[in-house]
């Protein structure tokens, strides 16, 4: 294993690659530009440890999947972390969705999902549920939730006792290979490294092309919006409720989900975001939307998802529509259930020049440097699995 290695990237995903290599022996340092770590897709998401539902078997989503869940249950338990097991619903509401349910079914199957049952008793579903509707559905009792934030410092912290380092308020402006090593220029000084690993999420392709990798497949960044359930309405879910995903579409549609701390959001819906960092609709860049705009899979995208576009952008901006996809699986949902807008996160969608979304985990090599271009949900489900993943084929001594 190299001697010097340099992480690029403080989301959980990063940390957890530091945390693999400094406890290995590795000198390990961590490069993040935010003041904390987990400010991006970490800090953002729902919180939920998936348990591999809808990924195609045999990918390394579905194989890394399996293994980070109990990964992170264990390491949870390890850290006195909160990991709750609250379940979760894949709902069909009528007859027309029944067969993507049975592809839910199959594909949950194969991948090993655990103590997975299939119901087709509404009076079953609403003991799970009281307050669903639906015709069928498959039932995940070990999808769970967590604080992936707590997780990423409780990582950290290993981080530093195996003696890493992890520097804050240190953003990476450039790369450069010199003689078999690493260059990489950061507002706060050089460093150089044996190895480099680049785990920078919503910024993976801009580093990708600092060392002369492929512009392909470019980041297409995403917003995801959630509602928050009025404190009093919460007994609405008791669990998580999902909706049968589109299979043309990489994102699940607006579901219900319990958290951690007891809050229930709904949502999130998907939205091309204006900026890299857009978790506002005000948060705009002309960079980074001419960028998106002038890329060869702009025309192919818009074309084959324009009115699903239209959909979520008009959910996003008109909250009765957005209201209306929830009620359809609570009916008792009234609109002003809905109480505060709980925020938003921005996924780092990696998007092929032929206007494909990529489905699966993606890492580039260029030399002695590793990028990750393509880790979306569930990356942080998968994150310790993904770290190993990363050291086992790029990082050991035949890879070197």
């Amino acid at each position: 294993m190299a001697n010097r290695i340099g992480i690029i990237g403080g989301g959980i995903v990063g940390i957890a690659l530091a945390r693999e290599l400094a406890t290995a022996g590795a000198d390990v340092t961590v490069l993040e530009k935010e003041a904390r770590l987990s400010q991006h897709q970490t800090g953002h998401n729902s919180g939920v440890v998936h348990a591999g539902l809808y990924y195609a078997p045999g990918s390394l989503k579905a194989t890394l999947c399996a293994k980070g869940r109990v990964q992170i249950r264990d390491f949870c338990e390890e850290k006195g972390l909160p990991y709750r097991e609250i379940g979760k619903l894949v709902v069909a509401v009528d007859d027309t969705e029944v067969g993507a349910l049975a592809e839910i079914e199959r594909r949950s199957r194969e991948n090993g999902v655990p103590d997975l049952a299939r119901i087709d008793d509404v009076a079953r579903l609403r003991e799970i549920e009281p307050h669903v509707a639906g015709v069928a559905a498959v039932h995940s009792p070990h999808t769970a939730v967590v604080d992936y934030a707590a997780i990423t410092e409780a990582m950290g912290q290993d981080v530093r006792a195996a003696g890493g380092s992890i520097l804050l308020h240190t953003k990476v402006t450039d790369m450069r290979l010199e003689s078999g090593r690493v260059r990489v220029v950061t507002t706060a000084g050089d460093h150089v490294f044996d190895r480099v690993i680049a785990a920078a999420g919503l910024h993976s392709d801009l580093v990708a092309r600092m060392v002369g990798a492929d512009p392909s497949p470019k980041i297409l960044p995403f917003r995801g919006e959630y509602w928050e359930l009025r404190h009093d309405r919460t007994d609405l879910v008791k669990g998580m409720i999902y909706p049968v995903p589109d299979p043309r579409f990489p994102f699940l549609g607006v579901h219900f989900t319990r958290g951690v701390y007891d809050n229930v959001h709904v949502g999130p819906n998907a939205v091309p975001a204006l900026a890299r960092e857009g978790y506002k609709w005000l948060k705009m860049s002309p960079k980074d939307t001419w960028a998106s705009l002038a890329w060869p899979g702009a025309w192919p995208l818009a074309k084959q998802h324009w009115r699903m576009g239209v959909d979520e952008i008009s959910g996003s901006l008109i909250k009765p529509l957005y209201y209306r996809k929830a009620q359809r699986f609570v009916p008792e949902l009234r609109l002003g259930d809905l109480d505060v807008k709980g925020g938003a996160g921005v996924r780092a969608q990696a998007w092929g020049s032929d206007g494909s979304l990529l489905d699966d985990f993606a890492v580039d090599q260029v030399g002695p440097v590793t990028v990750l271009r393509n880790a979306p949900s569930p990356a942080a489900t998968s994150s310790i699995a993904i770290a190993q993943h990363v050291l086992e084929h790029y990082l050991a001594p035949s890879s070197s």
